[in-house]
């Protein structure tokens, strides 16, 4: 009479052989926690020199002698968002890093220690990951409905209620993501 589970067996051999494969295989995520990673470093990168060029702007925007500043305040306001667009989607991309580290390949353990990131870094669940990272990517088109708010032409009352809709879409979003996040 053989035994169930007796390991000398040529199927559970096999299975375990199978079983160690495909838990080895979790580590080709870190393709995607390196690639994420580096994106989001390039980001942060290009967003700090979008910084540099907008000082550059703010310079010229005083040292200029005209009075109507309305198309370099517009430039200068456009340039804000669109690096606070850039920061953003460089903390997408690190949280994005890493969410899929510690949910496929280990905890961090230096953000387990320190109390702040626990609450920020710590991700237990694909969903956990998926709220974080819908939380910023809100973010990121409220950024850019901003930008796109400031240079839009109102002309005809359609134009306003549109406008208006759009913002009061944007409140309810905010409203509902921050309602869940409290329960």
């Amino acid at each position: 009479m053989t035994d169930s589970n007796d390991t000398s067996s040529p199927s559970k051999h096999v299975e375990t052989v199978v079983e160690n494969m495909l838990w080895r295989s979790r580590f080709v995520v870190m393709l995607a926690v390196i690639g994420s990673l580096v994106t989001g470093i390039i980001m942060f990168v290009v967003s700090s020199f979008d910084v540099y060029e907008l000082v550059q702007s703010m310079f010229h925007y005083f040292a200029s002698a005209e009075v109507n500043h309305a198309a370099d305040r517009h430039h200068i306001v456009s340039g804000v968002v669109e690096i606070i667009d850039g920061y953003l989607l460089g903390t997408v991309l690190v949280i994005f890093s890493l969410g899929l580290y510690e949910l496929f390949i280990s905890r961090l353990d230096p953000a387990i220690e320190n109390e702040l990131s626990a609450k920020v870094l710590i991700i237990n669940s694909l969903d956990d990951l998926k709220t974080r990272l819908g939380k910023v990517i809100l973010m990121i088109l409220i950024v850019n409905f901003f930008q796109h708010g400031i240079s839009i032409q109102v002309n005809t009352p359609m134009d306003l209620l549109a406008f208006g809709g759009g913002v009061a879409l944007i409140g309810l979003a905010l409203y509902l993501t921050h309602s869940k996040s409290e329960n």
